[in-house]
């Protein structure tokens, strides 16, 4: 099989794998690692066939489940060696088509990589496992008295080498920043099955190139994330929260300046729901939104304290002044941590839209703050243009420039992918913005990161590849 020219040695080998050459490399995998870590055939579990995206089930040659570091880097050696290509799954909760396997490729799945291996109180460090899902590190973090700020609504599931491998956000990123500032070192197998042990416990370590960044974001196309030391922050003695209702977008964009400069590093979470996305939400059976519909912006405002008898009042003291200020068309205020999770729930309750509205796409962009209004306008205008009767969804972390969108057409078989993307990523060149905020490129964003990115950039990123992973055996096609 001749490659095509921006095909790579491994997105060819994949669909050109010989019955011996298969037979062999299993046989290979299973002397070393073991049969119950190695599925193929009928054994092989479906939900390893894809992610959360929209692509659908790819099934692979075979599912290899490693549960340490050496495994991963005998199964990686193995596959280089018989020129098969690797495809790394965590959690398998990406929106991108990161985890999806490629025909004849084995899928690497660290389910198995899981534990937390330390917890050193003196540094505030925690080093986990690849694998482990995030509510269990929060969990490990709370029960030691800290907090892992990064949150996501795919917490149970998602796990926190698959959170580094795409750079995830969530919904505190306004305070704490994306996943990559809360990582301080990682152990990363290579893809000829080298292995990078660089555990870092140290905020300040210039010693050279700082090498973990190379893989923060990377959607495992240039190593395997399998260890973490993550940073722990002090846990809040407090948390408030209010729901308010706007009546303009310029109130928003006021609030959240307010937000800034009047609590400081108090706030933790700003989000905002469109009115379509409001009413949705309100129509579903279990969530309570205690605001009425026919306001132009809702807002979920989030703050963390140290002391509740001083920053509660605060709080609530801070949320009157915009009110008299005119900012607010109306608004609730949590009195309890019940309170809250009610609010929370709101804004989570996007999880159940696939149950909701049926089939759609999901779009995770960035966009200048000031610049979202006209965009939902524009993008709301321009879908009834293009797919008349198309729906569409907009909601979002805002504070850090973050919007999701859903949109598809009700009761469409199959769904008109191609023009609802045509018209979101267009819009999202047009605004100056970028086809995705927190979620990766994957296989669905790749023939839209042109719209964000620049020739030289991506022929950077392409020798950054081709450096690391010269004959494209990690996760090919991939990002670039």
């Amino acid at each position: 099989m001749t490659a095509r020219p921006e095909e790579s040695r491994g997105e060819a080998a994949a669909g050109d794998l010989s019955a011996s050459r298969s037979a062999g490399l299993l046989a290979a995998l299973v002397a070393e690692l073991g049969a119950t870590a190695v599925l193929s055939g009928p054994e092989r579990p479906a939900r390893n066939a894809s992610d959360w995206s929209t692509l659908g089930a790819q099934a692979p040659l075979a599912v290899v489940r490693p549960a340490t570091t050496e495994a991963v880097a005998a199964a990686m050696r193995i596959c280089a060696a018989h020129g098969v290509p690797v495809v790394p799954q965590g959690g398998l909760t990406g929106l991108c088509g990161g985890a999806r396997p490629l025909p004849g490729s084995v899928a690497l799945s660290l389910e198995r990589m899981t534990g937390i291996e330390a917890i050193d109180p003196a540094s505030a460090t925690m080093t986990v496992r690849a694998g482990t899902p995030l509510q269990t590190v929060q969990e490990a973090a709370d029960a030691a008295g800290f907090l892992v700020p990064l949150d996501l609504g795919a917490r149970g599931s998602c796990a926190i080498g698959g959170n580094a491998s795409t750079n995830a956000g969530g919904n505190r990123v306004i305070r704490y920043g994306m996943t990559r500032e809360m990582i301080l070192g990682l152990e990363v197998v290579l893809p000829d099955g080298g292995t990078i042990t660089a555990l870092n416990t140290m905020i300040k370590n210039n010693a050279g190139y700082d090498l973990k960044h190379l893989f923060i974001g990377a959607e495992g196309t240039l190593g395997i994330i399998t260890r973490l030391v993550l940073r722990l922050f002090p846990k809040p003695a407090c948390t408030m929260a209010a729901l308010c209702a706007l009546p303009d977008y310029e109130s928003v964009v006021g609030l959240l300046a307010a937000a800034r400069s009047g609590l400081g590093p108090m706030l933790s979470a700003f989000e905002v729901m469109w009115p379509d996305y409001w009413e949705t939400v309100g129509a579903m059976p279990g969530v309570r939104v205690p605001l009425p519909q026919g306001h132009a912006a809702y807002c979920l405002v989030e703050a963390q304290g140290t002391d509740e008898a001083y920053d509660a009042p605060r709080f609530q003291a801070w949320l009157e002044r915009q009110a008299e200020a005119g900012l607010l068309a109306d608004a609730v205020v949590s009195r309890s941590v019940a309170d809250v999770r009610t609010f929370w729930g709101v804004r989570d309750a996007c999880s159940e839209f696939p149950h909701v509205l049926g089939p759609h796409e999901p779009f995770d962009i960035g966009l200048p703050v000031a610049a979202m209004d006209a965009y939902v306008r524009a993008c709301k205008a321009a879908l009834a243009e293009r797919v008349p009767g198309a729906f569409a969804l907009f909601y979002g972390h805002i504070g850090d420039g973050n919007l999701h969108i859903v949109a598809g057409l009700r009761g469409a078989d199959p769904q008109p992918k191609d023009a609802v993307q045509e018209v979101v990523y267009g819009l999202v060149r047009e605004f100056g913005g970028t086809v995705s905020a927190e979620h990766g490129i994957g296989l669905t964003k790749k023939p839209w990161l042109g719209h964000v990115r620049s020739e030289a950039e991506i022929a950077l990123m392409r020798r950054l590849k081709a450096a690391l992973d010269p004959d494209g055996m990690l996760n090919p096609g991939k990002v670039v």
